[in-house]
């Protein structure tokens, strides 16, 4: 499989170079490489008009940072006493930290999904903005699952405490063995740092940034509602009714940033509620529309929505993050509402760590 893999990604290589008009590769046909007393996966030679190119391609399974750093550390040291010679690190999908990686590295990249970097002489060829494959992307979404993006918002909230696997699956409520993985995994990301103490975040913009792709708060099932009054009046009454009932609530969205980031003004309240909350709309006397809504109930898809609510002149509200990837995930109007909220409050409470 290797082996295969090597080969496509010579050829994506040569492919590349053939569309050069100021090349002249003298055997691009060759499909066996070339051992040339390396130790890199793959060794082959081109030929140009005026000169002779070693290419060597240091290939890895995983191309997250960690494994590009090291791959580069490799690939340094195989070219510190060769002339003539490129290198360049290989996998199945490089993203955008791992190329630039290479990059300020002085090294090329190739990636089966067609980015590369390979510039020498007066060539240049730089691709990066095609895709990961979806076999990359489905392993990526496990780190934002259900179970797993506890762990992300446990890290996240706390992002000054260095933590213990087991420390994290006992306040993540996960067990330890998806505690260690998602650990690992996020060490492979470069998002967080580990010593003899423990794991602590090392880039929490970035890794809220990720999930924000992956989130959207329309996993939670919602229902419309109409009921008369102003969407103050019926916050006031949602409040009331569910203190008086003992339901736990949390307002959210645009209703939610009303009270910690104001931003604009909205027409339509939005709120969490653990409860079934036809029931509590009826409770309310609260109609259910299919059009015209003032107001939507949301119950949440894991109660970790509702992990560290705050009380803001009375009112409960999720916690800043996740306001903020309800509101990333509301296009337009959510989004801009979700840059004011982290300029205002969550980037600077990070800044302080």
């Amino acid at each position: 499989m290797e082996r295969e893999r090597l080969n496509t990604i010579k050829d994506i290589m040569i492919e590349a170079l053939q569309l050069v008009p100021s090349l002249e590769l003298s055997y691009p046909e060759r499909t066996e490489p070339v051992r040339l007393g390396t130790r890199a996966d793959l060794e082959f030679v081109i030929r140009t008009r005026e000169s002779e190119w070693r290419i060597l391609v240091e290939w890895k399974n995983n191309g997250e940072p960690r494994y590009v750093r090291a791959a580069v550390q490799q690939m340094t040291a195989y070219l510190a006493d060769t002339q003539q010679c490129i290198g360049f690190i290989a996998a199945p999908y490089l993203g955008p930290k791992s190329r630039q990686i290479c990059s300020e590295s002085g090294l090329g990249f190739v990636d089966l999904a067609g980015n590369m970097r390979i510039v020498f002489d007066d060539v240049y060829i730089v691709r990066d903005n095609y895709p990961k494959p979806e076999s990359e992307i489905g392993r990526l979404k496990s780190l934002f699952a259900i179970k797993s993006s506890r762990v992300v918002r446990l890290l996240l909230e706390n992002p000054e405490r260095v933590w213990r696997v087991q420390e994290i699956a006992e306040d993540a409520y996960v067990s330890i063995g998806l505690a260690y993985k998602v650990k690992e995994r996020l060490l492979d990301m470069e998002m967080v740092i580990q010593d003899q103490n423990g794991v602590m975040l090392k880039d929490p913009e970035s890794l809220l940034r990720e999930w924000t792709t992956k989130y959207s708060y329309r996993k939670s099932r919602s229902l419309p509602f109409y009921a008369d009054g102003s969407v103050s009046e019926l916050e006031a009454e949602l409040g009331r009714y569910c203190i008086r009932n003992t339901i736990d609530y949390a307002f959210t969205l645009f209703s939610g940033a009303e009270r910690v980031a104001p931003f604009s003004r909205y027409v339509r309240g939005f709120a969490y509620v653990k409860l079934d909350p036809v029931a509590v709309a009826e409770g309310l006397g609260w109609k259910p529309v299919d059009s015209g809504a003032n107001f939507t109930l949301l119950a949440p898809f894991d109660e970790s929505l509702m992990w560290n609510t705050q009380l803001v002149d009375g009112d409960r509200v999720v916690s800043d993050l996740q306001l903020y990837l309800d509101l990333a995930s509301y296009k337009g109007r959510g989004e801009e509402a979700a840059s004011f909220l982290f300029e205002q409050r969550i980037k600077p409470k990070w800044e302080d760590v």
